[in-house]
């Protein structure tokens, strides 16, 4: 039976919610059981009224059952149970559950949107920790869908559990009070609610699938919707984007026939609810009447309960299929949760105050499965030095960087920063320390200054300290020939900007952060050659006050580097200058050739 029962209430489900709002949860089903007792013993005073009304001079308790309790009660504190004692005990009781469910309600929504803020602040949490070796063969589609649809899902399916649990106790209540006045009655809504249940369990099977199959189908979408965005001028000058559009249409089509199927169930729960209501209560008055022999009269006030009884029962089951349609996104949200709570970056302990000394890497080795990367690499970067890393791709010049950055993770020994071992260090305080500026410049769709600054706090001075930043990197000129200059909206992936602006709005971000080490990762590979120009002017302008990376494609950016590292196929290297390489290596000297530097 009690196996039957978590199957039918999805009880497990309670420690899910209770994880993020802790005791809270506890004080609002108090309250619904505090309601449900006010109005209970407002419905008790319907009897001794109708008594009353007919002329009796006080009640027959013999036909309260042990309800009599509240009669006593009355008279124990010198009120006799008369017309006019009634009716003001019975408006006192109704104001008092009207009181509690006020605050039933209100308290309600604070919980709702306390749950919703707890979780999308556990999961940035989890996002900012997330390790990027896992990020990187992760679902974006996933992660979007769970940060933003699955999030309105799940506070659905908060507000729906916990209403079908506060129904649950008030139907509870319901059944206990029709028990104390009738105990035939507790008998009939126990076998009612379980003729109901039968009626209604493959309803909440089907939509327990078709929820679950909702929220995988909403992953795929999402998915395919980043894809499109991100990749929309390639399919719009392809035409590819129409078939691409057909698979996003696909997708678009199965989640409406799950939704669909969703919403034929819900509807069918709807719809039975108030019929079933009805057979069971007319069942109840003819056993009770016909088969119990008993007066009418006499089930009265059981009725009362019994009906609020069912009512509740039926009102819980259609808020269980709401709950159940929605059911999909919190499994999901188990599942996302788990892997970045799996996944998450391990923390070094030693605090970072600025680079000094510079690194030191000592038989480096880095392998993807079944491909060596790089194998005993050693090499130093001096403070204030200049080092360049080529080769052809796929020889690691991009993981070697993340090593770098403490982006993946390594064996102990083989990095050092200012002598301390890179997993040792407090990796929020060292990144602070590193700017990086990528193939694809990384902006956003706000002003100049915003993307300067990141939103910093103006604190006087900061549109001074912008316009240095710009003018470090060679961006002044082109911001003061904008139509808002700093205030200048520079659209969705700065589409209003050309590659070198987006570039050197880029260089300037990092250099307004005053960083110490700054990493360039085929920053020019994509722009013209003038922009390319710009672009190691500013490398050749910052040298010898940052430390610079530079992993560089077209080998003029690096001439004039002080260390190279040519990283070769299968994890060999050589290092040295532009003009030691051109004579000690043929590879090098080969690729020089070719791109006639």
């Amino acid at each position: 039976m009690l196996e039957r029962l978590k199957r039918l209430l999805p009880l497990g489900y309670f420690n899910f919610f209770y994880s993020y709002l802790g005791v809270s949860v506890h004080i609002a089903l108090a309250t619904s059981m505090l309601v449900a007792i006010l109005d209970g013993l407002g419905l008790t005073m319907f009897l001794p009224l109708m008594q009353a009304v007919d002329g009796g001079s006080t009640p027959n308790k013999g036909e309260m059952g042990d309800m009599r309790v509240v009669i006593d009660a009355m008279e124990t504190i010198g009120l006799t149970p008369n017309l006019v004692t009634v009716l003001i005990m019975m408006l006192v009781f109704f104001l008092l559950k009207g009181v509690a469910k006020f605050g039933m309600e209100y308290y309600r929504v604070v919980l709702q949107q306390r749950f919703a803020n707890k979780m999308r602040l556990d999961n940035m949490r989890l996002l900012a920790g997330y390790s990027y070796s896992e990020f990187s063969r992760a679902d974006s589609g996933k992660i979007q869908n769970t940060f933003s649809g699955e999030i309105s899902r799940i506070n659905s399916a908060y507000r729906q559990y916990f209403l079908m649990l506060q129904y649950l106790i008030m139907t509870v209540v319901y059944v206990v009070l029709a028990y104390v006045s009738n105990p035939k009655f507790a008998i009939i809504v126990a076998v009612g609610g379980a003729l109901s249940n039968l009626v209604f369990s493959q309803i909440y099977s089907t939509t327990k699938t078709a929820s679950r199959k909702v929220s995988k189908e909403m992953n795929v979408f999402q998915g395919f919707l980043i894809e499109s965005v991100s990749s929309f001028k390639f399919l719009k000058a392809t035409d590819l984007i129409s078939k691409y559009k057909q698979k996003i249409d696909q997708s678009i089509v199965d989640v409406e026939y799950q939704q669909r199927r969703i919403g034929v169930m819900t509807g069918i729960a709807s719809a039975a609810r108030e019929p079933l209501i009805i057979i069971v209560v007319v069942a109840a008055i003819l056993i009770q009447v016909l088969y119990f022999q008993e007066s009418l009269g006499l089930i009265i006030l059981s009725l009362l309960f019994f009906y609020r009884a069912l009512t509740y029962l039926v009102i819980m089951q259609s808020s269980y299929n709401a709950f159940l349609a929605v059911e999909g996104s919190i499994q999901n949200m188990k599942e996302f949760t788990h892997e970045m709570e799996e996944s998450q970056e391990e923390e070094g302990e030693i605090p970072f105050n600025g680079l000094q000394q510079g690194y030191s890497v000592e038989k480096l080795s880095y392998s993807y499965p079944e491909t060596q990367v790089l194998s005993e690499l050693t090499f130093e970067v001096r403070r204030f030095e200049t080092v360049g890393i080529v080769g052809e791709s796929g020889t690691g010049k991009t993981t070697l960087v993340n090593l770098l950055c403490g982006l993946l993770p390594v064996d102990k020994g083989m990095i050092f920063v200012d002598g301390t071992d890179i997993a040792d260090l407090e990796k929020h305080s060292f990144r602070r320390s590193i700017g990086y500026v990528t193939q694809e410049a990384q902006v956003f769709a706000d002003t100049v200054k915003n993307n300067v600054s990141f939103w910093d706090a103006d604190t006087g001075v900061k549109d001074e300290k912008v316009w240095q930043a710009l003018r470090l990197a060679h961006a002044d000129t082109f911001v003061q020939e904008l139509p808002q200059g700093l205030d200048t909206i520079i659209g969705i992936n700065g589409v209003n900007l050309s590659g070198g602006q987006r570039q050197r709005l880029s260089i300037a971000r990092e250099l307004y952060r005053n960083v110490d080490i700054l990493i360039l990762d085929e920053a020019t590979s994509a722009l013209d050659s003038q922009s390319e120009l710009l672009i190691q002017e500013n490398i050749d302008s910052l040298s010898g006050s940052l430390t610079i990376i530079v992993i560089a494609h077209r080998l003029s950016t690096i001439r004039n580097a002080d260390k190279i590292v040519f990283l070769k196929q299968g994890g060999a290297y050589d290092i040295g200058t532009f003009s030691s390489l051109q004579h000690s290596s043929a590879n090098f000297r080969k690729m020089v050739d070719l791109q006639t530097v």
